[in-house]
């Protein structure tokens, strides 16, 4: 459960201010971390050590001391040196040793917890008595980030950076349910709102970008009341990462509260987006359009459908402009100044992105 460089780290730690060296083995006579030389040849010792009823003892100069993870023998604590000093710094590593199985156990248990929770795999009564006995708070507010990098499976590195900036905050959990998204879910303040949280977001992608060197997706949620509805936020979080990639592809965050239209379409069969597109277009599609068509639609849509703007923009006279939105309006009967026309071409562009996306996705 605990890493052996965690282990390695903390024996070193303790031989830099006692100048006494100690091993980590397994019940295997394995060496996990050490300071020691040879380890190899003790292998014997422990083992005749692990069938013994004794917790500690001194064999050919050297201290052995026995770690328990609930009753089961876990790791196997040698201080080298027969006098006391030694003895009581064997005691201490194996006491220091304990102690991280407890705190592992209690983070593994509370990200056990976590994910099943994000993924409503728990009874109510379950969420609440099992928060109980884990000392995590039920009925403060939280929010979930989903954070995806740009690798196909997580960045290792990426979640330990995420898990150094939020794990040391008690309320704060950072986890994982699939491959390619690291999860975070975080405590909300009663003064914090959703700026905040999209400030919170925007350190995440700084960081990842500075130290990961990996360039992230950040999606969150809505904020809840409870710890039931935890799940609730984590679906938005996602919902609001896939609507991100169909529609605003140029955000590297997003927020569930924002997703306008998006999230409509994202709702909609395809069997009736089909449907839609048909009736709009016919037997013809947004893409059959040629690239300067395209972003001609797109400029004018981008500046409100100001026909001065938008010409302006496109370096092309007023009167250019006006030719092409009424060619567009001859083969497709949309009049894109027409406010109405405008929102149902808008609307068909969309629908298009999200049915290509969907299509992508079966293959």
């Amino acid at each position: 459960m605990i890493s052996n460089q965690i282990l390695q780290d903390t024996i070193e730690g303790i031989k830099a201010i006692t100048r006494i060296d100690l091993c980590v083995m397994d019940t295997e006579g394995k060496a996990l971390a050490s300071t020691l030389r040879d380890t190899d040849e003790y292998e014997k010792s422990v083992l005749a050590f692990v069938d013994s009823p004794a917790e500690s003892q001194m064999l050919q100069g050297y201290q052995f001391f026995k770690v328990f993870d609930d009753n089961q023998l876990e790791y196997i604590i040698i201080a080298k040196g027969e006098a006391d000093d030694a003895y009581m710094i064997g005691k201490v590593a194996a006491f220091q040793v304990q102690n991280l199985l407890v705190a592992y156990k209690e983070r593994f248990d509370k990200d056990n917890f976590i994910k099943n929770l994000l993924l409503d795999n728990l009874l109510l009564v379950d969420i609440y008595n099992r928060a109980k006995k884990l000392h995590i708070d039920t009925d403060i507010r939280r929010i979930v980030f989903i954070i995806e990098t740009k690798n196909d499976n997580k960045d290792t590195n990426a979640l330990e950076i995420v898990r150094s900036i939020f794990s040391s905050k008690s309320k704060d959990f950072v986890t994982a349910v699939d491959e390619k998204n690291i999860i975070l879910v975080k405590e909300v303040k009663q003064n914090e709102s959703y700026e905040d949280m999209h400030k919170i977001a925007k350190v995440i992608v700084d960081m990842l970008n500075t130290e990961a060197m990996s360039s992230v997706h950040v999606a969150f949620g809505t904020i809840v009341n409870e710890i039931k509805e935890v799940s609730r936020s984590y679906k938005e979080a996602k919902m609001a990462l896939d609507v991100g990639k169909i529609f605003y592809g140029n955000r590297n965050i997003i927020a569930y509260s924002n997703l306008g239209i998006g999230r409509l379409i994202y709702q909609l069969p395809i069997p009736l987006c089909k449907m839609f597109i048909k009736e709009i277009f016919e037997n013809r599609s947004p893409d059959d359009f040629d690239e300067e068509t395209l972003t001609t639609i797109n400029k004018f849509f981008e500046n409100s459908l100001n026909v001065s703007e938008t010409s302006r923009q496109l370096y092309i006279h007023r009167n250019t402009l006006v030719y092409r939105l009424d060619k567009l309006q001859k083969s497709t009967g949309l009049d894109l100044r027409v406010f109405e026309d405008a929102i149902t071409f808008k609307i068909a562009l969309m629908v298009v992105k999200y049915m290509k996306y969907m299509e992508s996705l079966e293959y």
